[in-house]
């Protein structure tokens, strides 16, 4: 297993320390630059090359409802968090605590932030690399239904919603907004395109140079985090991400574990559902951020967090759930 977690995180941890190096040297705007071009092309490309060689039919209903199930709990759980850091807030504020330690809980962006590194996990660039090594080939469907469940109605829709709303001023808020912005996700378009064309064969060249752009596609990701990581300023940054992180990471994997095994799951899918539903904090969450101006280092924080944890917590799964 050891071995499986290395060649699984390699690719991480070189072009996202190269993004570490990168960081004095590159022009200001080259984040939020290369941010946009992953959400308007890279993330696209990576989802419609999912979608083409994805087999839909069987085992696409349970994946479908574990994730929509986890997706809204972790809304809710991280809602609630929300409502108790205010009223946290409120109480200091009382005791004369300096506004500047709790002000983040009040601003928008963060507020924004908080929610998608609670909900978003990263079940493509890393759920697609480690998961499919530790369950049985007979469960693999359940994994990659959850990884396009969780892209296109998870981060690609109800997070560009959450991101829309948050993004915006109190004056400009508008449900319809919201909706525009999810109907115009690249991603979505992406993947309808993916399955229209399932069938069909695409000219070598073109199918090639498909599979062949999401490496690409893979270490921009990873370098923009890099980026992002090297603006995290101290030890207050974790500690802000800390509650996210335990929520994405521990709380709703173990909710999942929980629940597949009193409606009787086999431990194989179990254990497919609950790594996927717990894995790190998606990386698309900084490209969101970068597309509707969020914080960016909350989300950094959490994605370096919940990392840690997942290689904490994968040995535990697989001794309770294998």
């Amino acid at each position: 297993m050891t071995e499986t977690l290395f060649h699984a995180y390699t690719p991480l941890v070189v072009w996202t320390g190269l993004g570490l190096l990168l960081f004095r040297f590159v022009p200001k705007a080259l984040p939020r630059l290369l941010g946009r071009t992953l959400y308007w092309v890279g993330v696209p490309l990576q989802i419609l090359a999912l979608a083409r060689r994805t087999n839909f039919s069987e085992g696409m209903g349970l994946a479908l409802i574990v994730t929509v199930t986890a997706l809204l709990l972790g809304l809710t759980l991280a809602w609630i968090s929300l409502l108790l850091f205010k009223q946290l807030f409120n109480k200091h504020l009382k005791r004369d605590v300096p506004v500047e330690r709790l002000s983040c809980f009040q601003e928008k962006s963060w507020q924004g932030s908080f929610i998608l590194s609670s909900i978003l996990g990263n079940t493509g660039f890393v759920g697609l690399a480690i998961a499919p090594l530790l369950v049985s080939d007979r469960v693999l469907n359940l994994v990659v239904f959850y990884s396009v469940a969780q892209n296109i109605i998870g981060t690609y829709g109800i997070g560009v919603f959450i991101a829309s709303y948050f993004g915006h001023q109190h004056d400009e808020i508008n449900w319809w907004i919201q909706i525009r912005d999810v109907l115009r996700v690249p991603s979505l378009w992406a993947f309808i395109f993916g399955i229209l064309t399932h069938s069909v064969e695409l000219p070598a060249v073109l199918e090639s140079g498909l599979q062949t752009s999401l490496g690409l596609v893979i270490a921009s990701a990873f370098l923009l985090m890099g980026i992002r990581l090297a603006q995290i300023q101290g030890w207050k940054s974790f500690q802000m991400a800390l509650i996210p992180s335990l929520l994405k990471v521990v709380v709703l994997p173990s909710i999942v574990g929980i629940g597949t095994t009193l409606i009787g799951l086999p431990p194989d899918a179990r254990l497919a559902l609950v790594l996927m539903s717990g894995m790190p904090t998606a990386f698309a969450g900084i490209i969101l951020a970068e597309e509707y101006d969020l914080n960016r280092e909350l989300i950094a924080s959490s994605i370096v967090m919940t990392v840690g944890l997942l290689l904490l917590i994968i040995p535990l799964w697989l001794v309770l759930l294998d």
